[in-house]
């Protein structure tokens, strides 16, 4: 399935926050390229051809771009397809090429559903989709980088991609391309797909035995591999395989939580973010196997036919096991609070030793420091509907009782919930009030709280920025936080509205993130004094116009939500 990458256009022709011109590429021996002003601006910034842009990879040779003095590497496999055969495997090396490889175009999307993807078109105007082509040959990254072949280390960041477990891709959104981040820090930028679904985390090892040993974790293990095409491979692009950060946001933050708990992962992950996705859990491994075997039914098959799986066209094999889920959830008790159902990571016992923080963090990776951010709404009730801005608070106590944000609603709670929300921030609109309840502060304080456990540090932040966009009604909403982390405000328009007023708490934010990937500590990168989390004083950076640093400040309101 296809549909247009307008990224790609956009970012060949457009300006981005803090874009600064390259000069003309020099040998693919020692390509560096260093920014250039005055009338030289005027100049070629795109350039492609046979020396331009040549790096090595354990695999073979691939071949770029260079634009505006950054290098583009889009596509380059770190896997194998995982159709057929691989398919619910372990994720296979790719098989090497003599020719270049031409990483001039982003690898295929994951398999999920595209139908109606852009069905919403308040969604589709906001979040700007992107994606192209859909297939299980999806085990692909995207480096961009100021230089390849110098010998300099470079700090690395990977960003996973958010979606859930299920929906998403690498350059999903405008704001998670990686050029002015790795322009402005000197760093190096990747970007990954991976596994997703029901392809990528149905746990058939109850009904399959040790051939499907890591079928419920193995979207999560092609995660792994990209990791490990990173250490082996990530220095001829100007990187420092010693010095790796992992972020992700919504359920790319549950993949970076996910990640820090897997053995496998240890000692390719140095640093890690986790954006408005605070998973400390994962998904029960007694559940994961029953679905598997429901699956199995749902496609009218026995235990030795269980290879069929392999053969039905993927969206078909999405199809039915999604009713399989539908009819497992229908037939189950619903389980505690904050317990995974459907198709994500699973506690094995091997890959997934444990939940990643819950009820104690797992030691896998108890020295790499962590940064945690949630923004202040999440969800904007009111952004394509505008009478929902004078909704009541009584009107609202009704709103949460079956459904609060991303998760189940507080029913005879929700009362004492909103009252002492607005009780705590008496300055804010009931509309407001419903949306900050249905945020994700919990699972952050949650998370913190056990990673402040460990020897590493732990740092919190609060996005409470607002938008001027849907007449101020779109506000501090879920992935709103992304694009001024990576220095994009001005290319991820329909999230800021662009300009000066965006683009100066972004030099902030990118910059302690900058700082942070340097040294585990993003104080001193431009924003104010940040200290680093306890779980006495909540201290938390609060980002705004003029960020702060508070002590836990919706810690009373918080009191009245039933224990995740």
């Amino acid at each position: 399935m296809t549909s247009t990458r307008r990224n790609f256009v956009k970012t060949m022709g457009a300006g981005a926050a803090g874009l600064a011109i390259g000069t003309a590429a020099g040998s693919a021996a020692s390509c560096a390229s260093p920014a250039v002003s005055g009338k030289e601006k005027d100049g070629q910034i795109l350039f492609i051809g046979d020396n331009i842009a040549l790096a090595d990879t354990q695999y073979g040779k691939v071949k770029g771009y260079q634009l505006r003095g950054i290098f583009y590497f889009l596509g380059i496999p770190y896997g194998a397809d995982t159709s057929g055969p691989n398919r619910f495997m372990l994720p296979q090396k790719p098989k090497p090429w003599t020719d270049v490889f031409p990483a001039v175009w982003w690898g295929n999307s994951a398999p999920q559903i595209m139908e109606k993807r852009y069905a919403n078109v308040y969604q589709s105007f906001a979040d700007h989709w992107n994606y192209d082509d859909v297939s299980e040959d999806c085990l692909r990254l995207n480096v961009f980088t100021p230089a390849i072949n110098d010998g300099k280390k470079r700090p690395v960041m990977v960003w996973l991609h958010g979606g859930g477990f299920v929906n998403g891709n690498g350059i999903e959104q405008d704001g998670y391309n990686g050029e002015n981040l790795a322009r402005k820090g000197d760093i190096v930028f990747v970007s990954v797909n991976h596994r997703l679904g029901p392809l990528g985390f149905t746990n058939l090892s109850g009904v399959g035995g040790e051939k499907f040993a890591a079928s419920g974790n193995v979207g999560m293990l092609d995660l792994v591999a990209a990791l490990e095409w990173v250490r082996d491979n990530i220095a001829n692009f100007g990187g420092d395989p010693g010095n790796v950060t992992i972020m992700g946001q919504s359920g790319g933050g549950a993949k970076v939580t996910t990640l820090t708990a897997m053995p496998s992962a240890k000692g390719l992950i140095h640093k890690a973010v986790v954006l408005s996705g605070a998973g400390t859990r994962s998904g029960e491994k007694e559940y994961s196997e029953k679905l598997g075997a429901y699956v199995l039914k749902e496609a009218g098959l026995k235990a030795t036919e269980i290879d069929k799986l392999q053969a039905i066209p993927w969206l078909d094999y999405i199809n039915l096991a999604n009713r399989a889920a539908a009819k497992l959830a229908q037939e189950s008790d619903p389980g505690p609070s904050g317990m995974r159902r459907g198709f994500n990571p699973v506690v094995d016992g091997f890959y997934l030793p444990q939940h990643p923080y819950y009820p104690e963090p797992s030691p896998v990776a108890a020295d790499v420091p962590m940064m945690i951010c949630s923004t202040m709404n999440e969800l904007a009730p009111s952004r394509t509907d505008a009478t929902l801005e004078k909704v009541t608070l009584d009107e609202v106590k009704e709103k949460i009782k079956l459904r609060a944000g991303f998760g189940p609603g507080f029913g005879d709670k929700s009362g004492e919930v909103v009252d002492a929300y607005a009780k705590v921030f008496p300055d804010k609109k009931p509309v407001e009030i419903w949306s900050m309840i249905s945020g994700n502060r919990q699972g952050v304080v949650a998370l913190a709280d056990a990673k402040s456990k460990q020897q590493a540090p732990v740092y919190v932040a609060w996005f409470c920025w607002q938008p001027p966009l849907f007449d101020g009604r779109m506000r501090a909403f879920h992935c709103s936080d992304i694009c001024f982390w990576y220095y994009n405000t001005d290319l991820m328009l329909t999230h800021t509205g662009g300009g000066a007023r965006p683009g100066k708490l972004s030099e902030k934010m990118s910059g302690a993130l900058l700082q942070f990937m340097r040294t585990g500590n993003p104080d001193n990168g431009g924003l104010p004094a940040w200290t680093k989390y306890s779980t006495e004083k909540g201290e938390v950076m609060v980002l705004d116009d003029v960020p702060e640093l508070k002590n836990d400040p919706d810690r009373e309101a918080r009191k009245a939500l039933p224990v995740v």
